[in-house]
């Protein structure tokens, strides 16, 4: 028997976009299509499921995606390599800038005398009174209707 030729599979370059699947990751790819009648250069992209055998890809990295035979009802696609490793996962940078905000509102009160005392003795830390603003009256416009309001007859 002679041989087939496999012809040439497609690959994309895009991001993932989700990764919550099992050995499944959402990629988008962006490309740049111009307008058929306002020639203006638009950015369409595409999302695709993507195998990701052993789940090493996050939310945020570049990766090369690989036509296949379909491997489920949506997934026809294998991610080849990771191009580009996500900076920061977002749950993490959110979960730092967290713990951030904690250690500098602490060092904050521990910074004013009042505060690193009511630490040491255990005591509540008193916060001076905000301003309080002016209520001003309010004002209704338009007819005002009364208790026993009728209808004119």
């Amino acid at each position: 028997m002679a041989q087939q030729q496999r012809r040439k599979r497609k690959t994309f370059i895009g991001t993932v976009i989700s990764d919550k699947m099992d050995k499944t990751v959402v990629v988008a790819v962006d490309r740049l299509v111009r307008h058929p009648l306002y020639k203006k250069v638009i950015r369409r992209t595409s999302k695709f499921y993507a195998h990701d055998e052993h789940n090493e890809c996050r939310v945020g990295d570049i990766v090369e995606i690989m036509e296949t035979r379909p491997l489920s009802k949506l997934k026809r696609w294998r991610v080849m390599r990771i191009i580009q490793r996500a900076k920061v996962p977002l749950p993490v940078a959110q979960e730092e800038v967290a713990e951030e905000t904690e250690e500098q509102l602490l060092e904050e009160v521990l910074a004013t005398p009042a505060g690193a005392e009511a630490i040491s003795e255990g005591t509540a830390i008193e916060t001076p009174p905000q301003e309080e603003k002016e209520q001003l009256p309010e004002l209704v416009e338009g007819n005002e209707e009364t208790e026993t309001s009728q209808p004119p007859s």
